[in-house]
């Protein structure tokens, strides 16, 4: 079951340490990596397809990413889905992230492909959070803003899915 807003916002809030950017305290990536690598095999089958998978992640605070292939979707465009180092928190946009609002992208995501994508996912006890949400401005409580121009903030998505 999808968390609603409110309750997304208190778990963004609650994994923000600023202690720890790029991934959390008593991190396991052996055991990241393991859950991550089900994920890919799993949208690999569910999809009927060879997945692009980026594992060479550095200096981020996101694991990796999946690329569902448009081919392989019903949504006529690519997936794609990015685990973060922190809880089990993943992202899923279609296309690349960005590339749609929140009112296009729920029209353009075929029902059929949230629902292989919500299987796998839930299955492996991930998280989904809202790119909309991702997109709002970072105001939590690390030093993150500081390393950022005032005119180009970082936002969120940076916080949990992307380079640091």
């Amino acid at each position: 079951m999808p968390l609603d807003d409110q309750r997304m916002w208190a778990l963004l809030r609650e994994l923000d340490d600023p202690d720890h950017m790029e991934f959390p305290r008593g991190y396991d990536h052996t055991a990241t990596r393991a859950r991550f690598d089900r994920l890919a095999a799993g949208l690999d089958r569910c999809f009927r397809c060879a997945c692009s998978v980026d594992r060479g992640v550095q200096d981020a605070s996101h694991h990796g990413t999946i690329l569902v292939p448009a081919a392989a979707t019903d949504s006529g465009d690519h997936i794609s889905v990015t685990v973060s180092n922190f809880g089990d928190l993943v992202a899923v946009t279609l296309g690349n992230p960005g590339s749609y609002g929140e009112e296009e992208e729920d029209l353009l995501l075929e029902r059929t492909d949230r629902q292989r994508l919500d299987a796998e996912l839930g299955a492996l006890g991930y998280v989904t959070v809202s790119e909309h949400l991702l997109r709002a401005r970072y105001d939590g409580v690390s030093r993150l803003a500081a390393s950022y121009p005032a005119a180009y903030p970082p936002t969120w998505w940076t916080r949990f899915f992307d380079y640091l």
